[in-house]
């Protein structure tokens, strides 16, 4: 190792790392010292204290010292011969079994002592421990040791021995947490976490260590999404439409509005009267009616004498809302445009004209809204449609065609709270929790490869009785490596059996203007079927679909389930969602049985996370954040609390992080999030 090593060295320069190894490196984004010291440990081997053979329990980890007294190689040719070994000790005997393992037969000698760790099965009173990690009894390494994430041509030694010589140079890491907070969070500093998460001294210098680490994601996270909140108006003054009311359009509704939408309601127009600039975010689960409450707050802005601008992901969602928009407007004299990459120069230098000069009231459209020659006389009011769909720049783009309006977010992907904290420091949050009343609840029932004929048999019978249905694969095409249905394969089958049913295909991988043609022809009933990937996940509506089947419907997450069964149930007639499970897992029968027993999308999303854990938890978003790699904003909640708690206290003090002391905190934010802060949705 040269002596002139430091954190900043490329990992070349660790004694036995070549060009090759760093390459293997460079796949997990590991190039220099420095790096490594957050790419964590998966797990970790005690190899301080073994086992005695007679104290070993079923599926445990453990470290056993014992004496070869048998060494048989197992039928075979060449490397995929298997090795058993006999292993005793004083308390008794264990089986040692190597897969793969024809270059190992003079690996171990008879009468020898050894020392192995791995998991043990222990079944009839018989312990087997399966291809352990080993070394001779009076040699190898002790204490705890760290276990990594792997890429091909990287052993585990070499990963230990980068990590090593990282902690090696650890004084020259600098701490970033203000002092104030390390005290008030009683936290040790960053040197001691690094060194325990990598090779912990024993369990409490571990914990010790995990809980700075843990704490440390979520303050900064939670600092950042507060600073980034000033980029979008938040806390800034803005404007006031107490002179405009939506009580002439609510009164207008051919119905009432439920407790749920006037609880919203009112939140939106206390923020609308202020002249503090509104940041709001609307969750509500599909049929929830989100839009309803959007316009209300669009006709109270357009009353108020201000412009208001909506925008959805897709054409064919903005044509929609557009669609609505001119039939709830229209009638009071507003005047309502559209915009969106369809329309023709001739169109667009009108809509753009107008804008300008304040003639239109309403803009509804896609992201052609956000294009650099969209101008507005007076924009006041910026709403986004499906929220999770847009990135964090575009929603920047959108509020900044106006001075400070005030922006209303909307989502139908239910969060739980314990992420919408998370994901959603910026916003002030509002929850639509109540479907309107009258609305049928959609029948959902599960299937599986025995039983799929009767999933079919019942959505033929709701197709002849002159209903629609929508049919979804996991994947696009058939894969010799991935076991499951794809669109393509369902299509060529149906269309085949059923030669007199009008369908059409749908997926991803075809542009953008033939997937709106085909799911308007679906919406004009030209299609009584629609065979499609997830991509319909967010749709337009369509009342008279009263049927969603699902393929392999293990392969979704439970809140997307719960999305694509919001496709149907719009309109009057029953609706039924069918599940066909490709898998007979347990985890797959559980996830299953959530959807049968509820249509409530939050506690279906509160199971999701259960399920599948934070790793997938920036699934709700996709642009601007980095992925959380020990903090669970779940089993860590207390933390998270405790964190947000104290970054309000920072930011409180020093809004700017422009003191002396936080400076160094405040250049750590912007190498980790960038230096605009635009990090959240």
């Amino acid at each position: 190792m040269r002596s002139t090593i430091s954190l900043r060295s490329p990992i070349t320069d660790v004694k036995g790392i070549g060009p090759k190894k760093a390459e293997a490196f460079s796949r997990l984004d590991l190039n220099t010292l420095e790096d490594i010291l957050r790419f964590y440990p998966r797990e970790y081997e005690d190899l301080r204290k073994a086992k005695k053979i007679a104290e070993l329990k079923n599926d445990e980890k453990a470290l056993v010292e014992g004496v070869v007294m048998m060494n048989v190689m197992g039928r075979g040719y060449g490397r995929k011969r298997t090795l058993h070994l006999s292993v005793a000790d004083k308390t008794g005997r264990m089986e040692v079994l190597f897969f793969m393992a024809g270059f190992m037969g003079r690996t171990f000698k008879v009468g020898e002592s050894y020392r192995f760790f791995g998991k043990v099965k222990v079944e009839n009173g018989k312990a087997t421990m399966f291809h352990p990690v080993f070394h001779k009894a009076d040699e190898g390494e002790t204490g705890i040791q760290p276990v990594y994430h792997l890429s091909a041509g990287l052993t585990r030694k070499d990963m230990k021995k980068v990590a090593r010589a990282a902690i090696d140079h650890i004084d020259e890491y600098d701490e970033s947490l203000p002092a104030s907070v390390l005290e008030k969070a009683n936290i040790c500093p960053i040197d001691y976490a690094f060194t325990n998460i990598h090779f912990p001294e024993d369990e409490n210098a571990y914990l010790a260590a995990r809980y700075r680490l843990v704490f440390e994601e979520f303050f900064d996270l939670k600092v950042a999404l507060k600073l980034s909140a000033k980029r979008f108006g938040s806390g800034r003054r803005g404007h006031s439409f107490i002179e405009g009311s939506s009580d002439e359009f609510v009164s207008s509704l051919s119905y009432e509005l439920t407790g749920a939408q006037k609880r919203v309601l009112k939140e939106i127009e206390k923020d609308m009267d202020s002249d503090i600039a509104m940041n709001r975010l609307v969750q509500g689960d599909v049929g929830s009616g989100k839009t309803v409450v959007a316009e209300a707050a669009i006709f109270k802005a357009a009353k108020a004498g201000y412009q208001a601008a909506f925008m959805a992901p897709t054409e064919i969602l903005a044509t929609q809302h557009y669609e609505n928009f001119i039939k709830a407007f229209e009638p009071f004299g507003l005047n309502i445009a559209f915009l969106s990459g369809s329309n023709t120069a001739k169109e667009r230098n009108a809509v753009l004209s107008d804008l300008k000069a304040g003639n239109i009231d309403i803009i509804v459209g896609t992201h052609a809204i956000i294009s650099g020659p969209v101008e507005f006389k007076n924009l006041g009011l910026v709403i986004t449609d499906e929220q999770h769909r847009f990135g964090v720049n575009q929603r920047k783009l959108l509020s900044d065609k106006g001075e400070n309006p005030d922006v209303l977010v909307m989502t139908a992907t239910p969060i739980p709270r314990t992420l919408a904290v998370v994901l959603y420091s910026d916003l002030d949050i509002s929850v639509i929790d109540e479907l309107p009343a009258g609305r049928k609840e959609i029948i959902t029932e599960q299937f599986n490869e025995m039983n799929r004929k009767e999933a079919y048999r019942l959505l033929i019978r709701e197709v002849r009785a002159g209903r629609q249905a929508y049919i979804v694969a996991p994947f696009i095409e058939d894969s010799e490596s991935i076991d499951g249905r794809s669109a393509e394969s369902l299509y060529a089958e149906f269309t085949k059996d059923h030669p007199d049913i009008s369908a059409a295909l749908l997926h991803g991988g075809m542009k953008q203007k033939e997937k709106d043609e085909i799911m308007q022809a679906f919406k004009e009933g030209i299609y009584s079927v629609l065979i499609s990937t997830v991509v319909i996940e967010v749709g337009i509506d369509v009342a008279n679909a009263t049927v969603m089947l699902i393929e392999n419907s293990e392969r979704f997450g439970l809140a997307q389930l719960h999305q694509l069964r919001g496709r149907v149930g719009r309109g009057s007639e029953q609706s039924y969602c069918f599940l066909i499970l490709g898998d007979d897992s347990e985890i797959a029968k559980e996830r299953a049985d959530i959807m049968c027993e509820s249509s409530d999308g939050f506690y279906i999303s509160e199971k999701d996370l259960e399920i599948r854990g934070p790793g997938e938890l920036f699934g709700y978003r996709q642009h601007g954040l980095p992925q959380l790699q020990l903090a669970d904003p779940v089993r860590h909640v207390k933390v998270l609390d405790e964190a947000a708690r104290l970054a309000d206290e920072l930011l409180s003090d020093d809004p700017d992080l422009s003191k002396e002391e936080n400076k160094k905190f405040g250049e750590s934010l912007r190498n980790s999030f960038g230096s605009d802060m635009l990090l959240v949705l």
